[in-house]
């Protein structure tokens, strides 16, 4: 555990000037760049998304704290609260959808629509042996989260787009963190701080995607959530943002729309 601190404003950047306000919040490889291939293709006139860094990436890579789910939770709170955003809805991927989830456990009554997308149960993502060896060491082995990166994305992409993945996984986040992030993400679970909520649920995964499945999904986010939805997306695995970003905008915004 780092320190204790107390929630903090994240960096980070507004698109759009819309009357529905969206958080979207990064996974464990990328900082908030890991939507930046969604945003030509957003509705700017019907959204305003913000998207922050969590600590340890990004222009936050060197913010201290305990690197938790919950911590983060906190912080997008006080995000929203300095945007002036009384309700708003969220957006997460893998590590990221566990942090919306903590908003949604602290102050269900601020979130309009959840997406998950590639989304990390409230439950965490139980592995033992090899397989978490492979997630504890990547933060301090590049080759690791290649090799994750091209798992978890069936191995169908080319050798210089997992470089590219990599790279700027190694440039926005800081080691120490990025280590401690997987013991929240990964080992704790708050799935009865979220379970019968009422927000309404659109889980988006990859059908090339062999770890957060949609019979993953079907056993956790789908019995947890009351008005809860499933979307598989044909030609992604666990970067639906980076592989298939049109296909995810459609996704996301057909469902966030729904709410007037």
């Amino acid at each position: 555990m780092g320190p204790i601190v107390p929630p903090l404003v994240p960096p980070y950047e507004t698109v759009g000037d819309g009357p529905h306000h969206v958080m979207a919040v990064h996974g464990w490889f990328s900082d908030r760049a890991a939507y930046a291939a969604m945003l030509p293709h957003v509705d700017r006139r019907g959204f305003t998304y913000a998207l922050p860094d969590l600590r340890g990436y990004g222009e936050a890579r060197d913010i201290p704290g305990a690197y938790t789910t919950g911590e983060a939770g906190g912080d997008l709170l006080a995000l929203a609260d300095h945007l002036g955003w009384e309700r708003f809805s969220l957006i997460g991927h893998s590590m990221g959808a566990a942090v919306v989830q903590r908003v949604v456990a602290a102050a269900p009554d601020r979130v309009r629509r959840l997406v998950g997308v590639a989304p990390v149960p409230a439950s965490g993502v139980p592995m033992e042996g090899e397989q978490w060896q492979l997630f504890a060491a990547a933060a301090d082995r590049p080759e690791n989260r290649r090799e994750i990166i091209d798992l978890t994305t069936g191995g169908r992409h080319p050798a210089a787009w997992l470089d590219l993945m990599v790279r700027h996984s190694v440039e926005h986040s800081d080691p120490k963190a990025l280590r401690a992030w997987l013991d929240s993400w990964a080992l704790e679970d708050f799935h009865e701080d979220i379970a019968g909520a009422q927000v309404p649920v659109r889980v988006v995964v990859g059908a090339h995607d062999p770890a957060l499945t949609a019979e993953v999904m079907r056993q956790t986010w789908l019995r947890w959530y009351v008005n809860a939805e499933l979307v598989e997306l044909e030609y992604a695995g666990h970067y639906p943002a980076d592989e298939t970003p049109q296909e995810l905008v459609r996704a996301v915004e057909d469902f966030i729309t729904a709410d007037v």
